[in-house]
């Protein structure tokens, strides 16, 4: 038995018909006979299931709502958009393009989600917030306000995204991390953790921040081999390597050795020694460097060896 009909009434909206529909049985909240929202055809709005669509909302094009999701108030979905599983659109929310959200994802308030973006799992875009091109917001995340999440990027876990935000590219906010005010997240960026950044606050490049409060940009440097930032307040990320002011102070070589990094040590040095003048960390700076690293390699080698039995040596 089909779950609604046709009430006869019509409307036009940029040259597409839209067909009121009538509920024919009970179900989830709906009695027969209800009133529901508008749709362009029978495709727009699955038989079986539970999904409604009721108020003033609209359904047109190739877009569908099917499982148990909900479409109501003066919301809008259309293009080659999918809502299902738990969903709910509402308000003046519009999703389009191809744009997916599903799951038990909320999309509510002015926002819009659209291209290709997915929104999904119990993540909540709403307020005035935008998700468009490739972006993913997924977990508990919060996506709200004027932010907007686009490109490739990536927002979820528990992660809020809100005010003016930006996040693009490539970008990851993730975790318990909150980006938010005017603060822009993007390039191949990473904020997690328990990470704030906000103000007018700039990660970018390959920076990887996870722990702090960051009202202006944590510092960033793109050395020639990899980028350098303070991750933290308590650490340094270099490339894929993140370690305190101190392990980076006592292992640099080690390090240095391992990612086979002897033709730019010197280099990455100084901009270490430059991070720790600049964030209070002068006891950590490395001031022993020039005389090994200026040594031939044989006396090089020589002279690692010897630091390291002293190290082993003076380990309990």
């Amino acid at each position: 038995m089909k779950k609604y009909e046709f009430t006869g009434e019509t409307k036009t909206i940029g040259g597409i018909v839209l067909k009121r529909i009538r509920a024919l049985k009970e179900f989830c909240g709906v009695s027969a006979g209800d009133i529901g929202g508008w749709i362009e055809k029978e495709s727009n709005l699955s038989q079986d299931g539970d999904a409604m669509v009721y108020g003033d909302a609209m359904v047109y094009g190739d877009a569908r709502v099917y499982g148990n999701a909900r479409v109501y108030g003066n919301a809008w979905v259309y293009g080659n958009a999918w809502v299902y599983g738990d969903a709910m659109v509402y308000g003046d929310a519009r999703v389009s393009g191809n744009a997916r959200v599903y799951g038990d994802a909320r999309v509510y308030g002015n926002a819009w989600v659209y291209g290709n973006a997915w929104v999904y799992g119990n993540a909540w875009v709403y307020g005035n917030a935008r998700v468009y091109g490739n972006a993913r917001v997924s977990g508990d995340a919060r996506v709200y306000g004027n932010a907007r999440v686009s490109g490739d990027a990536m927002v979820y876990g528990n992660a809020w995204v809100y005010g003016n935000a930006r996040v693009s590219g490539n970008a990851r906010v993730y975790g318990d991390a909150m980006v938010y005010g005017n603060a822009w997240v993007y390039g191949d960026a990473r904020v997690y953790g328990n990470a704030w950044v906000y103000g007018n606050a700039r990660v970018y490049g390959n920076a990887w921040v996870y722990g702090g409060r960051w009202k202006t940009s944590p510092c960033y440097i793109q050395g020639s081999k990899w980028s350098v930032n303070v991750s933290s307040p308590d650490t340094v990320q270099c490339g894929c390597q993140g370690h305190t002011w101190r392990e980076w102070h006592d292992k640099y070589l080690e390090i240095s050795r391992e990612h086979d990094a002897g033709d730019v040590l010197e280099e990455y040095i100084r901009y270490f020694n430059l991070l720790c003048d600049m964030y209070g960390h002068e006891d950590c700076k490395i001031l022993d460097y020039g005389k090994i690293v200026f040594l031939p390699s044989e006396e090089a080698e020589a002279a690692l060896k010897k630091r390291e039995e002293a190290d082993n040596e003076a380990k309990p």
